[in-house]
């Protein structure tokens, strides 16, 4: 939603604030109050005997929860998730709520994907988990907006340390499960943005990489390279 300032500029609003109810986004209150309002949910699911009834475990953070339950008793679950909910004054976003059965299905949980992992080596599958596609997209387009054609006034070096900042976060907090996969796709991203950010810096109009390839990026100027993590992660444990 938008609506107009003073001098007639758009800005973005939201219901919450329309209606005059909610708090403001990113308020410091809000996982305080989203933590003691799921406190209570989870005392009255178990309170109902509903972790024995259908053999469930409920995994919180914050606002967000994943219910684990015997097979066939989803659909109950859910049910009493609604239940529950209502009589706390609470809504379920229905968009993002969903039934999934694993390994058949899979589900997003704090920017991982839990489900059916196949191993590259054996292609044996197993249950497990990876980044999610929107983790690793939110990434490509932080690389990408660092590295775009308005930002070449800055200096090399410098640009290279804000990546460099900004892969180690990534990694730090995806550094379990499948990974390997996820760190290729970002090195690969991150290095031809960087070597063509630097062929417009410099304003060389060579096809490929020009005199900026992989080994110049990684061992010259010093970028992060995720999928040497295995070998030198004296960073990613810090």
């Amino acid at each position: 939603m938008e609506e107009s300032d003073k001098r007639g500029r758009k800005t973005r609003t939201t219901e919450a604030k329309d209606n005059g109810r909610g708090i403001p986004q990113g308020s410091p209150i809000s996982p305080l109050l989203a933590n003691v309002y799921m406190r209570r949910f989870v005392l009255a699911w178990k309170k109902l005997g509903l972790v024995r009834k259908l053999g469930s475990h409920i995994v919180t953070y914050a606002d967000d929860l994943v219910i684990l339950c015997k097979k066939g008793k989803a659909e109950e679950a859910l049910l009493k998730l609604r239940e529950i909910m209502g009589k706390l004054k609470l809504t379920v976003n229905e968009e993002k709520t969903r039934v999934c059965k694993v390994p058949e299905g899979e589900f997003d949980f704090l920017g991982y994907t839990f489900g059916r992992i196949y191993s590259a080596r054996t292609g044996q599958a197993n249950l497990g988990y990876r980044p999610s596609k929107k983790s690793i997209k939110r990434m490509v387009d932080k690389v990408h907006a660092m590295t775009a054609e308005a930002t070449a006034w800055q200096d090399a070096t410098a640009l290279v340390a804000k990546l460099n900042r900004s892969l180690r976060g990534w990694a730090n907090y995806f550094q379990v499960g499948t990974v390997n996969k996820a760190y290729r796709a970002i090195d690969v991203y991150t290095m031809a943005r960087l070597s063509r950010w630097l062929r417009n810096k410099y304003k060389i109009r060579r096809r490929g990489y020009g005199d900026y390839p992989p080994s110049y990026i990684y061992e010259t100027m010093g970028l992060v390279r995720l999928t040497r993590i295995g070998c030198d992660n004296s960073w990613a444990k810090a």
